[in-house]
C-alpha cells in the first residue's frame, strides 16, 4: 500500500498544490485545514507522515506536533513542519516539540520530496521504496536502477541524475543552463554544450531496443523536455 501523508495547511492554493504533487508521486493524501481537523483525521487513520504548517487556525502546528507526540498511536509518526519562520530559535523550537524536519517557505517540490524521502528512510525505512514511474519508464533511486517496460536501462551517474530530474517535471521545458544548475550544480563549471552530449547518451540508452519512441523532446532555442504523455 502507498504511504499515507496527512497535509495540514490552511492556505487553499498551497494545500491543493501539495495534494496534487504528492498524489502524482504515488502517495495517498489526506488534507486538514486547521489543527483540530488534523488531530481528528490522524485519529481516524494513522498517517505514515505528517506535513504541518506552523501557523494554523484553532491549534498551531507546534501544538498539533506536541499532541501527536503524546498519543501512543502517532508517537512515532514522522513530522515535517512547513513554515515561513526561518530564524534559528524557531527551527529549534519546532524540532524540540517533536518535528523530525523543518522546511522554510517558499520551497520547491523537489526539495520537499527529498526531505520526505530522507525522513522516511531514517525513521521508517520500510516505506522508502523511492520509485518514480513515468509512462513505461521507472526509476528506482534506492537501487539506482532504471527500467523501460521489461528492459533494464544502463545509465551513467550523470544520465541517471538527468533523467531523475526530468521525470520529476514531465512536459516542462528546461534550458541547458537550468539543467546544468540542477544536475551538475551551480558551483561547478561545465560547458553548456555538455548537456547536449549527456542528453544524447540518455536518448540512446532509452531507445536502445529500437522499438521505443524517444521520450525526450528538443525545443528549438529553448531546451529539453521529457514528453508529458
Amino acid at each position: 500500500m502507498d504511504p499515507h501523508i496527512l497535509v495540514v495547511e490552511d492556505e487553499d492554493a498551497l494545500s491543493t498544490l501539495l495534494q496534487y504533487n504528492l498524489e502524482k508521486e504515488g502517495y495517498q493524501v489526506s488534507v486538514a485545514a486547521d489543527g483540530e481537523e488534523a488531530l481528528i483525521l490522524a485519529d481516524e487513520a494513522t498517517p505514515d507522515l505528517v506535513l504541518v504548517d506552523w501557523m494554523l487556525p484553532k491549534l498551531s502546528g507546534i501544538e498539533v506536533c506536541r499532541r501527536l507526540r503524546n498519543r501512543p498511536e502517532t508517537r512515532n509518526v514522522p513530522i515535517i513542519m512547513l513554515t515561513a519562520r526561518g530564524e534559528e530559535a524557531d527551527r529549534i523550537r519546532g524540532l524540540d516539540t517533536g518535528a523530525d524536519d523543518y522546511v522554510v517557505k517558499p520551497f520547491s517540490m523537489t526539495e520537499l520530496f527529498a526531505r520526505i524521502r530522507a525522513v522516511m528512510r531514517r525513521i521508517r525505512p520500510g516505506l522508502a521504496d523511492d520509485k518514480v514511474t513515468h509512462g513505461d519508464i521507472t526509476i528506482d533511486r534506492v537501487a539506482h536502477r532504471v527500467r523501460r517496460g521489461d528492459q533494464e536501462i544502463h545509465l551513467g551517474p550523470t544520465e541517471f541524475r538527468l533523467l531523475d530530474y526530468l521525470i520529476q517535471h514531465p512536459g516542462r521545458v528546461f534550458s541547458r543552463e537550468q539543467l546544468l544548475d540542477a544536475v551538475w550544480g551551480s558551483d561547478v563549471y561545465v560547458e553548456v554544450r555538455t548537456v547536449d552530449v549527456h542528453i544524447g547518451r540518455l536518448r540512446k540508452a532509452l531507445t536502445a531496443s529500437g522499438s521505443q519512441t524517444d521520450p525526450i523532446r528538443t525545443v528549438r532555442s529553448a531546451g529539453y523536455s521529457l514528453d508529458a504523455k
